[in-house]
């Protein structure tokens, strides 16, 4: 079901916001970010981050931004899962839907161990249009009998990325891999002018304004849930039709004085 802050849950449950325990699928991006940060404005107990480090590429999971995970965490003081399962194969993925599902599987035995050490109510994520993510994490809950929020799904991308620049996020493109996305795009601060091209692009080639089909990836450098921010020192690599930042140092900065020490 769909709840009225856009949540989705397998049960006709609203998600539990006492007592039991969540854990937020997090890659650092911005969609993961912004779920995790709804599920602390919902009041929801977020005890865990978890992070797949899937290795080269994946049907399933984020890449570009996992390696700075852990920075991320240290800003939101909450405790970092990590998840190495190696190189998952899916250059040489002829089956989809059997990559996706054996992609899942380090991911669902982390959360059973999990939830073998805590009272784990449910999962955060940051899908938005994705049938093809959101059936089998629906599924994973399903089996492990907990409850999925995903404030992101199937809400207006224009407005989601709206919502995130109005609440204060700093968005960084650390990777492109479409049409209409040159090198100029790296490095790229997510803002309100780089929304319109967006949306523009959306319109001539079909970008999407979230990146929802892979067209871009991000990371969140600074949010309100954020602490301190995270300062990057990278150097762009492009081949001429797709690239990504490769980042030489990161770090976290000083504390802002007026940020709110509950995050």
């Amino acid at each position: 079901m769909t709840d009225d802050s856009g949540g989705r849950c397998p049960s006709d449950d609203r998600p539990r916001a006492g007592g039991d325990v969540w854990a937020s699928l997090f890659s650092g991006g911005k969609d993961s970010s912004w779920a995790l940060y709804r599920a602390l404005e919902r009041g929801l107990d977020v005890d865990r981050l978890v992070t797949v480090h899937p290795g080269e590429d994946s049907y399933m999971y984020h890449v570009p931004a996992t390696d700075l995970a852990s920075l991320a965490a240290e800003s939101i003081g909450i405790d970092l899962l990590e998840i190495r399962p190696g190189d998952l194969g899916a250059e040489s993925a002829t089956d989809a839907g059997a990559q996706g599902d054996a992609e899942l599987e380090p991911l669902e035995s982390a959360l059973r161990d999990l939830a073998s050490e805590v009272n784990l109510a449910g999962v955060t994520a940051g899908a938005v249009e994705s049938e093809f993510q959101t059936s089998r994490i629906e599924g994973m809950c399903d089996r492990l009998g907990i409850d999925l929020f995903a404030p992101l799904w199937q809400r207006d991308p224009v407005e989601l990325a709206e919502a995130m620049l109005d609440a204060g996020f700093e968005i960084v493109i650390v990777q492109v891999a479409a049409a209409g996305l040159d090198d100029s795009w790296l490095g790229r601060r997510l803002d309100a002018d780089a929304l319109d091209e967006l949306v523009a692009l959306n319109d001539e080639y079909g970008v999407h304004p979230l990146g929802e089909g892979g067209e871009f990836e991000t990371l969140v450098t600074d949010a309100p849930h954020m602490r301190r921010p995270i300062e990057l020192t990278w150097e762009p690599v492009w081949d001429g039709t797709r690239g990504h930042l490769r980042v030489t140092d990161a770090r976290l900065g000083p504390v802002e004085e007026t940020r709110c020490d509950d995050g």
